[in-house]
Parts: C-alpha cells; structure tokens; sequence
C-alpha cells in the first residue's frame, strides 16, 4: 500500500522482524536530528491515510462481494456488540456498540466563545461543496472522493496544514473549513467525544513527537502508531463515562468486567476497522500482532484512572534519571506519556479554544447527568448543571489532573519553547477561571442578600397589617 508506505518502508520492517534486527533506523552512534518539516508534511497525507480506514459497512460489503476479502464471514449479519477473533489472536469489535440513549430530550446548546477572528470565515459552506455533499448523498461518488471542496476551500485547507506542527493550530476552523476528518466511527452528537477532538488529539501528538528529547530516538514504526492510535483513542465512544455504563448494566461493562471499558471498546473498534480495511495485511502475521497490542497499550493508558500510576512511573524515571530511549520500552512508554498529554491538552490552548473545549466537555457531563435524572439514577460527580459549574469544574481538573502531568512533561523535554508556551496558557487559563468562578460566587452571594431583603420587607408590611 503506496500511502503507508511513505511513512516506513513496510518491506524493509517485515525483513527487519524475520530477521529479529533492531527497529532503529540508524545505529546509535549517528541517530539523526529530527527535521521538523518533515513529520509536519506528512501528517496531511497520515490523516487521508486515516480516512481511508474508516470505511462504512455497505461499502465493505460491496468490496467482499466483489471477492477481495478473504474471509467470507467477515461482515455477515452481525448485529449489536459482536466480536471477531482474528489470526492474531486479538479479540476486536465491529460497529453497532453504541448505546441507546435518547438524546431527543435534550436541546442542542449553541457553544459560545468563538474566536472573533473566526468571523472572517464568512462561507461556512459553499454551494459547490454542499452540491459535492447532496452528489454523494445520492449515491454518486465524484473522481476525487476525498476532496469534497472547492478551489477557494482547498487553498484555505492546504495553507491551515501547512502549519498542522504550531501548537496555537486552530481545529475547529480546519474542520469548518474541511469537514473530512475521521468521522466514520466518531459520533457527531456527542459535544465533546467527536472527530473534532479526535483530530485535536492527533494534531497535539504530532507537535509532541517533534520535540527534540523524543524525537531524535523515534522510529518511523513509533511515528506511526503514536498518530494512530491519536486519532482512533475514542471511537465509537457513546458520550457517557464508564460508571454510567456499569450503573445501567451496559454490555460493554459486562464485557470487559468493569475495568477500562470505553478503552477496552476504542481499541478492539480499532483492531476490528484495521482488520476490515486489510491496511496492515502485507506486514508478517507477527508484526500485525505487534503492532495491535502497541496500539492497545497506547489506547488504554488514555484511562483517566490509571493517572496516578503513568504520572508515579515518570516521576520515578526522571528522578532516578534511568529513562533510556534507545530502549524500545522507554520508547513507547514515553508515547504513552505523550498521548496522555495529548488527551487532556485543551487547558493548554490558548484561552479562546480552551473556552470551547471546557464549555463542550461540561455540556456532555450535563447530558449524562439529564440522562440519569431521567432514569432516576444517581447522578454522577460533575454531571450536576445545578451544582457543577464549568469554573469549577475546569479549575479541579487543571489542578489535580493536568498540572501535575505537563509539570513532568516539560521537566522531561527541558524548557522547550512548546512546554513554556503550554504551562503559559495552562497557568493563565486557569487564572480566568478562577476569575470566572469568584463572578459567578458574588452573583450568588448578592441574589441571596437581595432575596433575604425582599423576605424581611414583606414580612414587615404582614407585621403592620396585624392589629
């Protein structure tokens, strides 16, 4: 496959594997100096290369039908959560995993905080992209499937890439702007857990990949998955947390016995879309295995519970100064690390993205809570709109969970211009919520002076009617 091989040399891996040779591309007495410009170039190509895995059921049907899939049973009448054991041993699901839950009870909230500078956008959508859009509604696939835009979108998309490797890098313009991203097996209604964080996700791991302490050891395989499992570390994820599937005896609890279960789900939705696409079919039966435990391994670090075990390992290995990136264990679990850092890196945004992450997160906390009021569940911490504010929300979040992981971070990459610039945003961010939270506490403290006045005076004018 041409697209995957621009990244590594697929033929020249599988040699590698055979023959037990180390992953390193170069010997360590000349490891090269990472270019940045030239992950920053691929990555375009990473994520079409993505897209393509995301392939919906009616078309991989169609491919078995014309007999290029070997295994006749592969998507035949599979209904629910259904799982396939492939050659390597590795359980995966298929598509149909999400929950029911009906969102119709709840209103689409407008987001506020857009970028003013977004305002100069003034084509959301073109006539000719919406033509390019009803054409393939209608079942007609233009020649170029994956460019659904037109000239003056495409410059905008292709300027916008150009600059995929900046950390201030706009997500939410690039997909006003393109609308092709991974999309297939991540749910648009879900406010927070969509293609759009996906992406987000993915163009954070790239920024991370380039800084110098990690780059300079990575391989082109590590690249690879380190992106991947990017942007495939939430599909198919059903906008609820995981208490909220074992309170309701959800299946996919049932199924993997309460421990890491959307993690569990987003990795085996990833192998099971892999398999499907047979985009790793030319590589060794080994290494496909290799490569699919790495992604699981990747994936389910990304489990908010296992923070303090990932962050007690780091701190550890700086202290004990024992990390050793030749290593392809400290390799990877440095791309645990990162991809971690990638996940929760929106209090790091400049404050008029971090805004719209925070307000998308706490409206999906929101719904859940609707939902389990709905159902006369328990309501879950944070899902409270009445007693869970944003403010309050966001500011125990950066202080017990994203602090202390991007303090390791940069005490890792040394003072990186990157690591500055995402402690910057993520100390003043945090500042404005405090601000936000003491406004919000002394509108509260005066409605309730105003309140016990107006309670006094009319308990004064009852007095004086009484004889």
């Amino acid at each position: 496959m041409p697209m995957l091989d621009r990244f590594f040399n697929s033929t020249e891996l599988g040699r590698r594997w055979r023959t037990g040779e180390e992953f390193m591309p170069f010997s360590m007495g000349s490891l090269p100096s990472y270019q940045p410009g030239t992950l920053a170039c691929k990555l375009p190509e990473m994520i079409r290369m993505v897209k393509l895995i995301w392939k919906s059921k009616s078309e991989l049907r169609g491919t078995k039908q014309r007999g290029i899939l070997e295994n006749e049973d592969a998507l035949g009448g599979l209904s629910g959560d259904a799982r396939v054991r492939g050659q390597t041993g590795v359980l995966s699901e298929r598509r149909g995993s999400y929950p029911f839950i009906d969102f119709r009870l709840l209103n689409n909230t407008t987001h506020s905080g857009e970028i003013g500078t977004k305002k100069k956008v003034k084509r959301l959508l073109s006539f000719q992209r919406y033509f390019h859009a009803s054409r393939l509604l209608r079942g007609i696939v233009p020649q170029a499937s994956l460019y659904l835009l037109d000239e003056d979108y495409l410059g905008q998309a292709r300027h916008m890439l150009s600059k995929v490797g900046m950390w201030d890098f706009d997500i939410f313009l690039f997909d006003r702007l393109t609308n092709v991203m991974v999309q297939e097996d991540y749910h648009s209604q879900n406010p927070y857990h969509n293609a759009v964080h996906a992406a987000d996700v993915t163009q954070a791991m790239h920024c991370y990949l380039k800084e110098p302490k990690l780059a300079t050891f990575l391989t082109p395989l590590d690249i690879m998955l380190g992106l991947l499992a990017a942007a495939a570390h939430d599909v198919d994820h059903p906008g609820v947390n995981q208490p909220f599937l074992i309170k309701t005896n959800h299946h996919l609890a049932n199924l993997y016995q309460n421990v890491s279960v959307l993690e569990n789900h987003h990795w085996r939705s990833t192998i099971g879309m892999l398999r499907e696409s047979r985009l790793l079919a030319h590589l060794p039966k080994e290494m496909t295995q290799d490569i699919e435990q790495q992604l699981g391994s990747l994936i389910l670090a990304t489990d908010i519970n296992r923070q303090n075990e990932f962050l007690t390992r780091l701190k550890a290995h700086l202290e004990n100064n024992d990390l050793r990136l030749e290593d392809a264990q400290d390799r990877h679990f440095m791309l645990q690390i990162a991809l971690k850092c990638a996940d929760i890196c929106n209090p790091c945004r400049l404050w008029e993205m971090s805004k719209q992450w925070s307000e998308r997160v706490c409206e999906e906390f929101y719904r859940q809570g609707d939902l389990e009021q709905k159902f006369e569940l328990e309501i879950s911490p944070l899902c409270n709109q009445q007693k869970d504010s944003i403010p309050s929300i966001q500011i125990g979040f950066m202080t017990y969970i994203v602090e202390p992981l991007f303090e390791e971070w940069a005490n890792f990459t040394g003072d990186t211009p990157l690591s500055e610039n995402m402690l910057s945003h993520l100390r003043r961010n945090k500042a404005k919520w405090r601000s936000l939270l003491h406004k919000q506490h002394s509108r509260s403290r005066s409605n309730d002076r105003s309140g016990q006045v107006t309670e006094h005076e009319e308990q004064t004018l009852n007095e004086g009617d009484i004889p």
